[in-house]
């Protein structure tokens, strides 16, 4: 894009200069509201803003203040990249942005040992605590780290989701509404790393407790509980699910919103409770409270007879009793009675139902309210910096985040916004005081002469507010004081009495005809800096007093959640001095940020929402337009512009325009002042557009900048070309040079090297060949110097000649053949050699593999050129058993007991008498070999007692055990079959010990069928394997012969 121009800063890193984008000035606006023409135009300025939001440029300066608005969809600026891409940048080097402002204040801590803080206000919606997380996660990425600060890092950004959760609610305008000021402090040690914080909250928004306007909810905490809570968790605290059973959270009647997922919220709370350093009773105990709250809304209170209040739902009073841990009796005689102390007497009250339920909802606030300051109060101890030998004053600084509600006009207004606009006054009227005063500081220390600005001075309104006893906040605590009826209208009338010449104040009595409609008959108007707000006074003195009745207090002092017994203290009780009141306490409070603020530098950010939707890319210009008047920007940029709209150093300024002068291009020699005085002469500025100071030129008229953009951006295709074609030129000729050297160079190396090689090789020939034929000739005489290098070169030639025909394995019996004079080296070779690949063969032979080969030496060596089969069951591999686990019977397991099967093949068993086939298993262990019929042992023989084994030399798988004839255990000999005949009688002789004992039989083999009587199996050839009985009482085989002799 055109008007994202590139510079390449120091440290070669791409960065966007501010000026760069004038040029685009007139589709993306400018991105310094100084550089506006028309600055005081209200229209201008909206229009600047609409034009940089369509482009997804949310942010614009007003000098150092920067003005954000909410783009409602990521934008992808805020990754690592760009935080590098910030850091250590000048404010004005590069395009407007959040961390711009974060680092400028960070550089400030850095280099000139003062404290900072940044101010967010804005609307609700318009991205003030997202903009506050941005800037901390900022810090914590790019600052320095020390060894042990990791936890420190962990628990500063952890802290967000706690207090939100606390803090936030969803309203009409955020669904993640912060309802409370935060004033976070982030310490810093000399190095610049993170070792601590500190926070302070103002007017936490309690009255949402017990009310919601519809569509709004209470705080998210309740709602995150519900949801994401086990059913354990609730079931302890007697909660159910659905938030619609809480008087508290149906007001609002928005139980659920689209955006908001609870559940994942709540296990991103315990996980940061967790991480900031709570135990888990701290957090059991916090989770009793939140349930607390809820069961106190649905308390309800009924009349006797007697028209006395009494509670009427005892399963609540059982459950607050248990989690507040209190007396259930004293808190329901505190929740229907009033304890009043008049002249040193006490005397009990009984409340009507209506004050009892306002004695309930008191009571609800309070314990939350008191809650969130405890929590706010644990989450400073985990964030304090503990090392006090490391940490002192001198050794470290801070850098504050307010995050702070903006200016505030509803339909109808109320005490709240009364407050917040009070405190929105305040921190205008710092901004002005601190803006001038930085003006003129920079004024007076580049030798300019200060002109005063006249501006709107907003303290008249502060003043109005907060003056001792004529101020609204006095008038309305001597309203709350005094004895006797007072109301609302009472405190109006006092107002009127007493502040009816105030030119800020009106009321419908005190306005003419004009103006007496827009202001209502309970109504009073202040005219703020930001525009005239009517406040509503009903509820002022109810609000202001948020007095909790003593009795109350005496009961949460004696509570035993460790939790409320912090929150409540025994000293309040005793004190018989009235507390401050909800006024007074913000407005000392919020005189306490004014110290604070002022005792540091201060850099603002103003934060904007473009639409009530929270639509990406729509832009409400009334709504716009309604926030800048609010915000006070038309005034900060009219203070600003008062004397010059741009300044730069003169460095920087004439390194950007320096081209735009014959004098100063390419490069200014002399003095930084005399060079820009030069330039700016050339350029024909006037004297009344700009004035030189000691190291900065101001510029009066933004016209007087950009015509002077506008000239270089004119300059910019011949400066292109002019240092094209010296580039060019310069390149070709010094390639040109170069390649010319290096050629001349390389040629006259090169043919040296070349005819030093060819002299050498045909010398080492020569002498090579004269030697050769020497010795050829002397081959047969003794070995002398004349013949030596020959017979080398034959054992050489032989040698080399071994190596590429050595014999390719053991079985290979090819040897080359020696020349005369070294046969007994070539055999003393040979034999090293076989030794050697033998030993290389063992080696790589593995013990299953060895053991394979053992049972084929042994399987050979009992069959080879004796059974016909047995060629074909070389290649074939004996297998561990024929038979699973699975396939053998669990009885005959247990039957063997401790005796293993080792090995198992499933054969067929020949009757002794009728030849009859039977299937079964043949089981070898490690001291028999046993028959088995399913779940049955048929016959066991120990090897002990066989005698032999006997088998054909045809391809049968017939085989005999022959066992003793005496034994009156046995039955006789086993005619077994198997198609592992091979297989199975190697193993049956390895482990009978029986190898001798084979016997393979030509014609027919003799077995005894019974004590004194004999069998026969007769063995012939034929075309395939048959099995009959034949006369005689013999068994008749024939097989195939597979290998014919």
């Amino acid at each position: 894009m055109r008007y994202r121009a590139r510079e390449v800063g120091v440290d070669g890193g791409v960065r966007l200069v501010m000026e760069s984008a004038l040029t685009a000035r007139d589709r993306v606006g400018v991105q310094d509201f100084l550089l506006l023409e028309n600055f005081t135009s209200e229209a201008a300025f909206i229009e600047n803003l609409r034009r940089r939001f369509k482009e997804n440029l949310v942010y614009t300066y007003i000098g150092s203040v920067l003005v954000s608005v909410n783009p409602y969809k990521d934008l992808e600026i805020y990754s690592r990249q760009h935080m590098e891409r910030y850091r250590g940048v000048n404010f004005y080097e590069i395009s407007p942005h959040i961390f711009a402002l974060a680092d400028n204040s960070y550089r400030a801590l850095r280099t000139e040992r003062r404290d900072q803080c940044l101010l967010i206000s804005g609307e609700s919606g318009a991205g003030k605590t997202e903009a506050s997380k941005k800037i901390l996660l900022y810090y914590i990425s790019t600052c320095p780290a020390r060894d042990n600060s990791s936890y420190i890092r962990d628990r500063l950004l952890q802290s967000n989701p706690v207090l939100e959760a606390f803090g936030n609610a969803k309203t009409l305008r955020n669904d993640n509404s912060s309802r409370f000021g935060k004033y976070m402090d982030i310490q810093f040690d000399f190095k610049g790393c993170p070792i601590g914080g500190h926070i302070l909250s103002y007017l936490l928004e309690k009255t949402r407790v017990v009310h919601q306007n519809h569509g709004e909810r209470s705080f998210h905490i309740f709602y995150q509980l519900l949801e994401g809570g086990d059913q354990e968790t609730l079931k302890r605290r007697g909660l159910e699910r659905n938030a619609q059973s809480y008087h508290y959270l149906v007001k609002g009647s928005c139980p659920r919103v689209s955006s908001i997922n609870d559940k994942s919220d709540w296990k991103a709370v315990n996980k940061a409770l967790a991480v900031i350093g709570f135990n888990e009773e701290e957090v059991e105990k916090l989770l009793d409270i939140v349930a607390s709250v809820l069961h106190l809304g649905n308390t309800q209170f009924g009349e006797d007879e007697e028209g006395e209040t009494h509670i009427t739902t005892d399963t609540q009073l059982r459950y607050l009793t248990k989690l507040l841990g209190v007396s259930g009796t004293a808190l329901s005689q505190a929740l229907t009675h009033r304890k009043i102390i008049a002249k040193g007497e006490e005397m009990i009250s009984p409340l009507n139902l209506e004050q009892a339920m306002s004695s309930r909802d008191a009571l609800a606030k309070a314990v939350y309210s008191r809650t969130f300051t405890w929590l706010v109060a644990k989450i400073n101890q985990s964030l304090a910096f503990k090392d006090d030998i490391y940490y002192s004053g001198k050794c470290s600084s801070v850098i504050g985040l307010l995050d702070i509600y903006g200016f505030e006009v509803f339909q109808i207004n109320s005490f709240e916004q009364f407050c917040i606009n009070y405190c929105n006054e305040k921190l205008q009227q710092l901004l002005i005081e601190l803006t001038l005063k930085s003006e003129q500081e920079e004024y007076e220390a580049e030798g300019i002469a200060w002109e005063p600005v006249n501006y709107f001075d907003n303290k008249i309104i502060c003043d109005l507010v907060e003056e001792k006893h004529k101020g609204i906040i006095a008038l309305l605590d001597e309203e709350c004081l005094r004895p006797g009826d007072a109301t609302d209208i009472t405190f109006l009338e006092k107002m009127e009495d007493t502040l009816r010449n105030h030119a800020h104040f009106v009321t419908h009595k005190l306005s003419n005809g004009k103006t007496r409609k827009a202001v209502g008959r309970e109504e009073f108007r202040l005219l703020h800096y930001a525009g005239e707000v009517n406040y509503n006074v009903n509820g002022f003195l109810d609000k202001n007093n948020d007095l909790l009745y003593r009795n109350l207090k005496e009961v949460m002092c004696l509570s035993e959640n460790p939790i409320m017994s912090q929150c409540f203290h025994q000293e309040e009780v005793n004190d018989q001095k009235r507390p401050d009141t909800a006024a007074t306490q913000f407005k000392v409070s919020l005189a306490r940020l004014m110290e604070i603020l002022m005792s540091k530098e201060p850099s603002y950010m103003r934060c904007i929402k473009p639409n009530d939707g929270k639509q990406p890319g729509r832009f409400d210009e009334m709504l716009v337009r309604h926030q800048v008047k609010y915000l006070g920007l038309m005034e900060s940029l009219r203070v600003r512009r008062a004397g010059f709209a741009y300044r730069r150093h003169y460095q920087a300024f004439l390194q950007r325009y320096k081209s735009l002068c014959p004098d100063t291009w390419p490069n200014w020699e002399g003095n930084l002042q005399d060079g820009v005085a030069t330039l700016v002469k050339h350029l024909s500025y006037k004297p009344e557009e700009y004035k030189l100071g000691r190291s900065k030129i101001f510029i009066r008229f933004p016209k007087t900048l950009f015509i002077t953009e506008d000239a270089l951006e004119a300059r910019k295709p011949d400066l292109a070309t002019i240092l094209q074609t010296s580039w060019r030129g310069y390149r070709e000729r010094s390639s040109y040079h170069r390649t010319r050297h290096a050629v001349i160079t390389i040629q006259s190396w090169w043919r040296g090297v070349k005819d030093r090689r060819k002299a050498r090789r045909r010398r080492e020939a020569a002498n090579t060949i004269r030697s050769l034929i020497k010795g050829f000739i002397l081959r047969n005489e003794p070995r002398c110097s004349d013949n030596e290098f020959y017979l080398a070169h034959v054992r050489f030639s032989f040698l080399m000649t071994l190596k590429r025909n050595l014999p390719k394995n053991v079985l290979d019996q090819s040897w080359p053949k020696p020349p005369t004079g070294i046969e007994e080296a070539s055999e003393h070779i040979h034999t090293l050699w076989l030794r050697n690949t033998m030993r290389h063969y063992c080696r790589r032979v593995q013990p299953e593999w060895k053991h394979q080969l053992e049972q084929k030496v042994i399987a050979s060596e009992m069959f080879r050129n004796q059974k016909d089969c047995y060629p074909q069951s070389v290649p074939k591999l004996f297998l561990g058993t024929r038979l699973e686990a699975d396939q053998i019977n669990l009885k005959v397991i247990q039957t063997l007991g401790n005796d293993r099967m080792k090995y198992g093949v499933p054969v067929i068993k020949y009757d002794r008498h009728g030849f009859k086939p039977r299937p079964r298993q043949l089981l070898l262990t490690a001291s028999a070999v046993v028959l088995v019929q399913e779940a049955k042992i048929k016959q066991k023989v120990d090897y002990g007692t066989l005698l032999s084994i006997s088998v054909s030399t045809l391809s049968d798988g017939f085989f005999v055990l022959h066992v003793p004839t005496n034994n009156t255990k046995q039955k006789g000999d086993l005619v077994l079959q198997c198609d592992h005949v091979i297989e199975t009688v190697t193993k049956l002789a390895i482990m009978a010990d029986k190898i001798h004992n084979v016997n393979v039989i030509d014609d027919s083999i003799n077995f005894a069928v019974a004590r004194g009587k004999v069998g026969a199996i007769d063995f012939t050839i034929g075309a395939e394997l048959r099995v009959v009985k034949a006369k005689g009482g013999h068994l008749a085989v024939t097989a195939p012969r597979l290998n014919p002799a």
